[in-house]
């Protein structure tokens, strides 16, 4: 997902961060101030024991340390150098703190119940999965909740210090198609799919059933909603299992037959 929203540069067409598009929408964890403390730590402990042994022993790098941990990770068999390298950096002591950083940021989330399956090789692929699911979902809540004017400002003290938010109205039309109300020319883009063609990945559907939900104006059916999109295949079998991991993932509310989002 990194390398298909980022970009590539230079002569050996080297990944390429953006910000725009890898960090600006990423949907992080609402923590409470005792979750972020914990992430903190341990970020802070994890940066300067790297330092630490980088420090007392010149020739050790970053990218020969994370090299054993992956190896330690799956269990593979170390070389010689790579156990020398082990001994050096203590990277063992750097797998524990990554493996309690990640156990802090999942917390945060509220997702602690995927702990186990992600550290188990054979369910760590359909973990990783649901996962996935489960961001995309999130950051098409977020979505939803800037167009009515809800930020969540990671540093409010220095993106935001001096007012509130300003919020732009999102009316809906019977069709369920959203329009602007605001007359500023920077109002908010519209989130809202009338017959959108189904998106070919499991990440892009997720957050499409989750837009046209958020943004329709009356309750849809599992079958109304599958007639907001278009395409050929058996894409329809794929829908009930998106809506209930939604349902499940609390973004979304079954009300008999009828489904609608969360607030």
């Amino acid at each position: 997902m990194a390398l298909a929203a980022g970009g590539r540069l230079g002569v050996g067409n080297d990944p390429r961060f953006n910000k725009s598009r890898c960090f600006e929408p990423f949907p992080f964890p609402a923590a409470t101030p005792e979750q972020a403390a914990r992430i903190r730590d341990l970020a802070e402990q994890l940066d300067a024991h790297r330092k630490r042994q980088q420090a007392a022993h010149e020739s050790l790098t970053l990218t020969g340390m994370y090299n054993v941990l992956e190896k330690l990770k799956s269990g593979e068999a170390l070389t010689a150098k790579e156990k020398a390298i082990n001994e050096q950096g203590l990277v063992s002591v750097l797998k524990t703190l990554h493996d309690e950083l990640d156990a802090a940021v999942l917390d945060a989330y509220g997702w602690s119940d995927l702990s186990a399956a992600l550290a188990d090789p054979a369910q760590k692929e359909a973990a990783s999965e649901t996962l996935l699911v489960r961001l995309v979902a999130l950051n098409a809540e977020r979505a939803a909740e800037e167009a009515r004017g809800e930020i969540r400002w990671l540093r409010p003290e220095y993106q935001h210090p001096a007012e509130t938010p300003r919020q732009t109205a999102i009316s809906i039309d019977a069709a369920g198609r959203s329009k602007q109300d605001a007359a500023s020319s920077d109002a908010l883009p519209q989130i809202a799919i009338l017959r959108a063609p189904w998106p070919a990945a499991l990440p892009e559907q997720v957050a499409a059933v989750a837009r046209v939900l958020a943004a329709s104006p009356i309750p849809l059916s599992e079958a109304d909603l599958a007639t907001r999109f278009t395409g050929k295949g058996a894409w329809r079998k794929r829908l009930p299992q998106i809506v209930d991991t939604l349902e499940a993932l609390g973004r979304v509310r079954r009300q008999g037959d009828v489904l609608t989002a969360a607030d």
